[in-house]
């Protein structure tokens, strides 16, 4: 037994894996990394973009979907072939855990973020196209996507909702979960089969603080640096636990319905100068997932620790924010930034993956000309 199983066992944290590669599918890294205690899979557009034009696994599909297809359809006929593939390998563990675990995660094209209807369209098409009970389409927690995620879920569709930033907009999330699926039920669906993430982002957030904090540069403000992504994470899963109690949740338990469980995403240390495990050892608990890239997955296996802490000092969190507030940082303007960036880091990870197909594709046609 490894530390994600333990991780697992005994504090009730799902870990996953925040990569997917068709080397690691068809070379069983994948699969091992199952054996030693993965979960789950989540991926993004940058996250494709490193695997699609980082090896040439992808050229023989790619010279075969071209001839009959758009560029864009190609990377999706990639991008569903791979995630279609990690489902398989994660089908076992989702039955074995009862449909809480073993999920794979497709994002929505980032071009839509700010596009409620056409959101809604491109997370149903993905959810037709791929038609697995383990699949979560992401959608960004943009305001725009707040009301297509509440569509989904009232659809009876699993979500990952992406790219939270900010404790007032987690909750418009949780909303947007509990009315969803209130509106399920009173269609006659199974809200039981319903399953939904929150994923919200750490390590970016002290990254751009902390970055506000020395341009104050007084004494008070850079003691306050790297601490308040795990402050407001910690901030968030008491909000968790709040709005999933009393008789509102408990009508929907009642009728089989799952927490919509936090996330947390972005979970490597970007300061070299702070812990390799700040986000991970800091935010243990029931009832939750970390999504880890592989460095993070390693480091954890060698010397993460096992405790439950998300739900420890609470209020010196809550006072970590304050103080935030008095020497200048606004928490809202910071949380709008983010969104900001995360969206267009997305979508220019997007726009570059497939200007790189397109070079790929008139390099294969003039080969093919000559």
């Amino acid at each position: 037994m490894t530390r994600l199983h333990e991780l697992y066992s005994e504090t009730g944290q799902s870990p996953w894996l925040d990569n997917l590669s068709r080397d690691a599918i068809r070379g069983g890294r994948l699969a091992n990394m199952v054996d030693e205690g993965i979960r789950g899979v989540t991926s993004n557009p940058t996250i494709f973009q490193k695997a699609m034009t980082g090896t040439d696994v992808y050229s023989g599909d790619f010279a075969r979907l071209i001839q009959t297809g758009s560029i864009e359809q190609a990377f999706w006929d990639m991008a569903s072939a791979d995630v279609t593939a990690a489902l398989e390998i994660f089908h076992p563990l989702y039955e074995q855990s009862g449909a809480s675990d073993g999920f794979v995660s497709l994002e929505v094209s980032p071009r839509l973020a700010y596009d409620t209807e056409s959101t809604v369209r491109d997370a149903r098409e993905i959810h037709k196209r791929i038609g697995m009970p383990n699949l979560l389409v992401k959608i960004p927690a943009t305001a725009a996507g707040i009301p297509a995620i509440r569509q989904m879920i009232s659809e009876g569709r699993n979500i990952n909702v992406t790219l939270i930033f900010s404790l007032e907009r987690y909750k418009e999330v949780v909303e947007a979960y509990l009315s969803g699926l209130e509106a399920l039920a009173r269609s006659g669906g199974d809200i039981s089969r319903v399953h939904s993430v929150a994923s919200f982002f750490v390590s970016r957030v002290d990254t751009e603080v902390d970055r506000r904090l020395e341009r104050i540069g007084t004494p008070a403000a850079t003691a306050l640096r790297g601490k308040a992504a795990v402050a407001q994470a910690k901030l968030a899963y008491q909000i968790f636990t709040e709005l999933f109690a009393g008789p509102r949740w408990q009508a929907l338990a009642a009728k089989g319905a799952q927490v919509q469980r936090p996330l947390w995403a972005s979970t490597s240390t970007k300061n070299p100068a702070y812990p390799d495990l700040l986000y991970v050892d800091t935010l243990v608990g029931p009832d939750t997932v970390n999504t880890m890239p592989d460095a993070t997955i390693e480091a954890f296996l060698d010397h993460g620790s096992v405790a439950r802490t998300v739900d420890e000092d609470g209020d010196a969190a809550r006072a970590h924010l304050d103080a935030l507030a008095e020497v200048g940082i606004d928490m809202a303007d910071v949380s709008r930034q983010l969104e900001d960036e995360g969206v267009a880091a997305f979508s220019k990870s997007y726009d570059e993956l497939l200007q790189a197909l397109e070079d790929k594709a008139n390099e294969h046609r003039a080969g093919s000309a000559s």
